[in-house]
């Protein structure tokens, strides 16, 4: 595989960098990954503002909707290029980068017309309502229910849980199963739904970093109709499937922000005389190596024709979580018992460590993405 960048590729990369070393950043910004927190959101609408302006929102959207048509060789440089700044690629990627092509894709031209425009803009803010206590990985078991009404729409009852960004979305993209007679990929239906319609209560999530990214959402007697479904009743699955994978084709860009992470890592191991010691430049050499190959594979797979649906993005999601954990594993022995301090220094680092914890599991956990590399790349029986 040749990796040289072509000559307008490299201009873009050109481009992108003297901007972002030049763009004056909104107080407060920082790389808050997916999704902000709200005490990150100021920053980040101000931030998405000025991606507006640069013309770098919605990079793949098609020209009229708002975007460049960008090739995915020029989003993996763009997404590299905001991790080596430290910036988000946009206010959060659930807009931009999951519901924005959904509708785009499966949406109605009154859809198309009344969302897109306003989620390029960055006025819009999305959640995902797909995981529930009993269907995280496993989504076809879900138990949200719509049930039909007479004279068209439904009734939604059902309770989600892990749902990014959910405490201050605007809309959300919701799964819940429409037909139980249906087999249990079919039968599921995706609405579009507004977060502050009657019946809906969000309870944001605390979680071990001290952040509050996720939340549960509860749906009591919520009213849907015929114009808030997404695509066509009973496509809810595959609708969700191309979410997803485009969900994960993001991931590999964690190689770049793991390679900074150990390049700064290495700095305070020699502060603290531990790069003397064979077995940590053993450890620190063999992380290197997989995130470089991490990297690699991230690029294999974002050029070619397979699309949203490909298999081995469980592989990238499967990587790129194991080594962000030994990556967070090797600081944690760097900095041992001075992550808890929680002064200046340690306090961005204990943070790294313990949202570590969490990535096997979210978007998918380990196990599922092994059962479909198993099945779906290796042809092995379930």
């Amino acid at each position: 595989m040749d990796l040289r960048l072509t000559p307008g590729q490299q201009a873009f990369r050109d481009e992108l960098v003297a901007w972002l070393a030049a763009v004056e950043r909104p107080a407060g910004l920082r790389d808050f990954g997916m999704t902000p927190t709200d005490a990150d959101l100021d920053a980040a609408v101000l931030w998405h503002k000025l991606l507006v302006e640069a013309g770098y929102a919605a990079l793949a959207w098609p020209v009229e909707h708002g975007g460049r048509a960008a090739s995915p060789v020029e989003l993996a440089i763009f997404a590299e290029e905001c991790a080596r700044a430290g910036v988000p690629r946009s206010r959060g990627i659930v807009g931009i980068d999951l519901a924005g092509p959904a509708i785009i894709d499966f949406g109605t031209p009154a859809q198309r017309e009344r969302f897109l425009e306003p989620t390029r803009l960055g006025d819009l803010a999305w959640t995902q309502l797909f995981s529930e206590p009993d269907a995280g990985s496993d989504l076809a078991s879900l138990r949200t229910r719509a049930e039909p009404q007479p004279g068209g729409g439904w009734i939604v009852n059902g309770q989600k849980v892990w749902n990014t960004g959910a405490s201050f979305a605007d809309f959300g993209l919701l799964l819940a199963r429409t037909d139980d007679a249906a087999p249990r990929h079919r039968g599921i239906t995706m609405f579009i739904v507004p977060m502050d319609r009657p019946g809906i209560e969000v309870r944001p999530l605390r979680q071990m970093d001290h952040e509050a990214k996720f939340s549960e959402v509860h749906l009591q007697d919520v009213e849907v109709g015929p114009d808030d479904v997404l695509g066509a009743p009973g496509q809810g699955w595959a609708i969700a499937a191309d979410v997803l994978g485009r969900e994960r084709s993001g991931i590999g860009v964690h190689a770049v922000t793991m390679q900074r992470t150990l390049e700064e890592l290495r700095s305070e191991a020699t502060a603290r005389g531990l790069t003397d010691d064979r077995l940590f430049r053993q450890r620190w050499s063999a992380l290197w190596a997989r995130v470089r190959l991490l990297r690699v594979s991230w690029l294999r797979e974002v050029t070619s024709s397979v699309g949203a649906a490909n298999p081995l993005r469980s592989v990238l999601k499967l990587e790129a979580t194991t080594l962000q954990q030994a990556v967070a594993q090797l600081a944690d022995d760097v900095f041992g018992a001075e992550l808890v301090a929680g002064d200046d220094v340690t306090q961005g680092w204990s943070q790294s460590v313990l949202t570590a914890r969490g990535v096997t599991i979210a978007g998918g956990t380990s196990e599922i993405q092994r059962n479909v590399i198993a099945e779906k790349v290796l042809g092995l029986p379930r």
